[in-house]
């Protein structure tokens, strides 16, 4: 099948690498941000018209408090449990640590609730640079994630706003996101990959039965907390959706969009998300893509034929459940109810078959917790009100955060996993791989030559993609800034790619 499928991770963050709460490269050593605003987004489908808000830089400096309160930072220091020196940068009471995320219109940093000791992560969005569509969709995730509540999906805790800016506090992943663990110890084992899918099974389920749909599913937006559980991350591009009313933005991340999506047809919108866990689980499972191209035109093609390979070590069952999520028909794809009672997800878990998420009502009223913050300074009216009116706010996160327990890193990790900067080009066509038609049962062999060469990746205008195989010598990237393609993009429409310090963008015209 030649270069049909496998295609390897790094050369997909070039293509589509996408802009994530703790990803990829920004030049100047920062890492991109979660969603980001302004057209930063690498990888994504951006409608036309449309300023896309996530994954911007941010002017909000998180030099100066929010003024919110009516007590004085200062003073409620003096009844927290954490210390606070005064002269660190803070925002309301958060003392920020460093930046984990930046981009033209918003940054993330990474903070410690002063009255908790706890560690968050800051989304910070300079609204005055965001037009009102963009302002809309905003405010609509934020909608989104108050309303989702699950251990495999990132907790928002606060939401302060000023006349220009707009703070979200969420949960902070230590071990950063699985797309830089795969680029870092190549491919799971099926058992490990199985624990991390159910999780993502269920959070995806969750969301659906919730009548949200994520729209940008993908190995950047799955982040692991300090214990190696997933966390779904940055709903930027998720909507509500409802029977018989069809969606028509045309976004995400081409490597994992549906071909649907490729031939600009409306959708319902779970069925998109489950195409993108087909991939992603393909990603865990082989530490590559199913399909990839060296442009956009050619990805296009290889997922609208439906073609992927399967290498030669994954087992009949993985193989068999993959045949069920990547259906080019997506009347005749799975839905995550028949997925949970797969025999490839449930195998060690005998007795425990995944079953859909039951949400358990909020325990808002821990007598400990309560005792705590009247010894900080807050009173009990005001303890209550926040509580049983589920205000993001100061009061509510406090609560919240007490609840959790810190994240205790083992000894000699990194907080944050990156891709090194000599990236090992990860196996996509191993010995004897099989190619699969997607929707048939027909496989076709394809020996693959033993002993893989050095892989050489030059971006200079082209991409160009070797397969590699397992064992391989390093990979070497370069890149070309400035360079632009005009690649053609679904129903003839003209999607520019512009390559700058090797970020870029897919927007439709």
């Amino acid at each position: 099948m030649g270069s049909t499928g496998g295609g390897s991770l790094e050369g997909a963050r070039s293509l589509a690498g996408g802009v994530g709460l703790y990803r990829g490269r920004a030049p100047g050593g920062a890492r991109s941000v979660p969603g980001g605003a302004g057209g930063t987004g690498r990888g994504r489908f951006v409608p036309k018209g449309d300023r896309e808000y996530r994954g911007g830089g941010g002017t909000g400096r998180g030099s100066v408090g929010t003024g919110r309160g009516r007590r004085s930072l200062g003073a409620r220091c003096r009844n927290s449990i954490a210390s606070c020196p005064e002269e660190q940068p803070h925002i309301g009471n958060y003392r920020l640590l460093r930046t984990i995320g930046k981009g033209n219109f918003a940054k993330v940093k990474l903070a410690r609730h002063i009255l908790t000791g706890r560690e968050v992560a800051i989304k910070i969005i300079d609204k005055t640079q965001l037009n009102p569509t963009s302002l809309q969709k905003l405010f609509r995730e934020v909608r989104i994630m108050k309303g989702l509540n699950h251990p495999n999906i990132v907790k928002l805790f606060e939401v302060i706003e000023t006349e220009k800016t707009l703070y979200l506090v969420m949960e902070y992943a230590s071990a950063g996101e699985v797309f830089d663990y795969l680029v870092s110890h190549g491919r799971m084992k099926e058992k490990e990959a199985r624990a991390k899918f159910r999780q993502i099974v269920s959070a995806v389920h969750y969301c659906h039965q919730k009548n949200i749909v994520h729209r940008d599913l993908k190995a950047e937006n799955l982040l692991l907390d300090a214990e190696a559980n997933i966390k779904i991350a940055d709903f930027g591009f998720s909507n509500e959706f409802r029977l018989g009313s069809k969606l028509d933005t045309f976004c995400g991340s081409p490597p994992y969009a549906a071909p649907e999506l490729f031939q600009g047809k409306k959708y319902d919108g779970p069925e998109v998300d489950i195409w993108s866990l087909g991939v992603i689980l393909y990603t865990l499972v082989s530490g590559s893509l199913p399909f990839d191209g060296h442009n956009l035109k050619e990805l296009r093609e290889r997922v609208l034929r439906g073609k992927y390979r399967v290498p030669f070590y994954m087992s009949t069952d993985c193989e068999n459940i993959l045949r069920r999520f990547l259906v080019l028909n997506p009347a005749k794809r799975c839905t995550l109810e028949q997925i949970m009672k797969d025999k490839w997800i449930n195998i060690g878990y005998e007795g425990d078959e995944l079953k859909p998420y039951k949400e358990p009502e909020e325990d808002f009223g821990d007598t400990k917790r309560i005792e705590v913050m009247v010894g900080m300074g807050y009173t009990r009216e005001e303890i209550k009100d926040s509580l049983s009116t589920q205000k993001y706010n100061e009061v509510t996160a406090t609560y919240l955060l007490l609840g959790r327990k810190s994240e205790v890193r083992p000894p000699g990790t990194q907080q944050h996993p990156t891709a090194p900067t000599g990236t090992q080009c990860h196996p996509t066509a191993p010995t004897g791989t099989q190619c699969h038609q997607t929707g048939t049962s027909a496989t076709h062999q394809h020996p693959m030559p033993p002993n893989s060469t050095q892989c050489h990746q030059s971006r200079t205008g082209a991409t160009h993609h070797h397969p590699m195989l397992p064992n391989s010598t390093p990979c070497h990237q370069s890149r070309t800034s400035g360079t632009k393609l005009g690649l053609v993009a679904p129903n003839s429409t003209q999607c520019h790619q512009t390559w700058t310090s090797g970020t870029h963008r897919f927007q439709w015209h």
